[in-house]
């Protein structure tokens, strides 16, 4: 009776000799080996592969390229020393039809050239600029996503406290040249229903009971296009959202600075088409700002379900105030 023989291993030893390749392959990491140029110039780069050999579809992409690669970063302050942050950045170009593909990791090494820099929208457009050139691409654009902290005082006992903003920084690059920067910011703040404050009021005079309007924790995400030689801190947005919805979140809270938020709440309550308002307002008014679009969520207290808007400023080719979804603004 026979015995059928094992199939053969590349890389291990077997109980059976006769099943042993004439050579195992070599298994071990090399940490002496050193790259020589001509090493380098025998690798295979898939930059240098025919075109005949894209899959699928051969149409061109919008985007392709890296995201949420993460390094510190410096950005500047108005009045004070650069703040060091950690920062997720998204980096893309466009890709013809005719090409394969990119090398990606020209985008991270276009970014690491500028690492010392401090940073800002204008940085970002030289950054957006030099990796379109070194890819050789039509468009390009970059975001860097970051949580950006500022001192904040409490209402009346004057204590401090670090609120800190969802930021993101976003350079578009065209073929054509041009250049958009945006700045996305998230404001939380809170939110009371002028219907249920009627409401509790009607149940105090009319039948003596005691009620309690609802309010909720609510966000505005607002994003900014700026006019071609305009800078706009942080600082500034949040406090365009402060002037305008009010009621912002409390870092740090003592029993006058809960009273004092009760009464602020009380002077300014808001349905969410409100607050979209009031944001527009503010925005409407800065010359700086070229282009906007605020979004907000009351995430109710009443309700199973939240109450939104969107609003944006409305000039041809802008922003459109089209939310893809609105459950993004949770917080």
């Amino acid at each position: 009776m026979s015995t059928l023989l094992k199939p053969k291993m590349y890389l291990h030893q077997t109980d059976h000799p006769e099943t042993l390749s004439d050579v195992l392959m070599t298994r071990n990491y090399d940490k002496n080996f050193k790259i020589s140029p001509e090493y380098r110039e025998s690798m295979p780069d898939m930059q240098n592969a025919a075109a005949s050999h894209i899959q699928g579809a051969r149409v061109g992409i919008q985007q392709v390229g890296i995201s949420n690669f993460r390094l510190p970063l410096k950005f500047a302050r108005p009045g004070q020393d650069p703040l060091v942050l950690e920062v997720s950045v998204t980096g893309t170009v466009s890709l013809e039809a005719s090409r394969k593909g990119i090398n990606m990791s020209r985008i991270m090494r276009s970014f690491y050239d500028y690492k010392d820099a401090t940073f800002s929208l204008d940085i970002l457009q030289e950054i957006v600029e030099h990796y379109r050139e070194t890819i050789d691409s039509l468009d390009a654009r970059i975001k860097l996503s970051f949580s950006y902290p500022i001192l904040q005082t409490s209402l009346r006992s004057n204590l401090e406290g670090y609120q800190y903003y969802d930021v993101a920084f976003e350079g578009i690059l065209n073929r054509d040249g041009d250049f958009r920067k945006i700045i996305h910011f998230d404001y939380v703040y809170s939110s009371a229903c002028p219907c249920s404050a009627e409401l509790a009021e009607h149940a105090r005079e009319v039948r003596n009971i005691y009620a309690i309007p609802h309010s909720q924790r609510s966000k505005a995400r607002v994003r900014v296009a700026l006019s071609e030689q305009a800078e706009m801190p942080i600082e500034d947005l949040q406090r365009h959202c402060l002037t305008a919805l009010q009621t912002e979140t409390q870092v740090m809270v003592k029993r006058e600075d809960e009273q004092a938020f009760a009464e602020m709440n009380g002077a300014s309550i808001k349905f969410v088409e409100d607050a979209a308002r009031l944001v527009y307002e503010q925005l409407d008014a800065d010359p700086r700002i070229l282009d906007f679009e605020i979004a907000c969520a009351h995430l109710e207290s009443l309700h199973s379900h939240d109450a939104v808007s969107m609003i944006a400023k409305g000039i041809p080719g802008g922003f459109t105030g089209n939310m893809e979804d609105f459950r993004d603004l949770i917080c």
